[in-house]
């Protein structure tokens, strides 16, 4: 019995094998994509291509045969260079994270002092750390962060110290 639960599984991979490998070799040709598709390539769901649809952010056209979306792979790849990311967020028409001001977001203050991300929210709500907020963001100024890594250097030297002592 597990004999053939095994074999039914193994023919099923192999169909999705085949059938991936038949999709992109007719996208090839088409140049053309489905909503379901145009989400397989871009390992998103299928909502998620339908609402850059809706949203403008992705060209796409209804086929006039029926009322199926097509989107060319050419503005799908736009779209995937363009796609959403936080290092491009703005407020008040200002980037939100800029190194070139010294400004970074809680995660990039803690790979710069090699800590967990949530030490760093932590140290912000007991005012260890000054962080300001921009937008729904929160933001690190580079002279706050070398102020907080030089506390917590001098607190680290003071525990060697009083552990040595005892």
């Amino acid at each position: 019995m597990f004999n053939n639960y095994q074999n039914n599984e193994e023919n099923k991979i192999e169909e999705e094998k085949s059938f991936s490998l038949d999709t992109s070799a007719e996208t090839q040709t088409s140049k053309v994509v489905s909503i379901t598709e145009a989400a397989r390539i871009n390992n998103v769901t299928r909502q998620a291509i339908y609402v850059a649809i809706k949203l403008k952010k992705l060209q796409a056209t209804k086929s006039e045969t029926s009322s199926r979306w097509t989107i060319r792979l050419e503005d799908l790849e736009n779209y995937r260079k363009e796609k959403y990311s936080r290092s491009k967020s703005t407020h008040d028409g200002e980037l939100i994270f800029n190194s070139e001001k010294g400004y970074y977001s809680v995660n990039q203050a803690a790979k710069m002092l090699n800590v967990p991300a949530q030490k760093i929210y932590y140290a912000t709500r007991i005012g260890a750390l000054k962080a300001h907020r921009k937008g729904a963001a929160w933001v690190i100024h580079t002279s706050d962060i070398e102020l907080y890594k030089k506390m917590n250097e001098g607190a680290k030297i003071e525990e060697i110290k009083s552990s040595i002592a005892v």
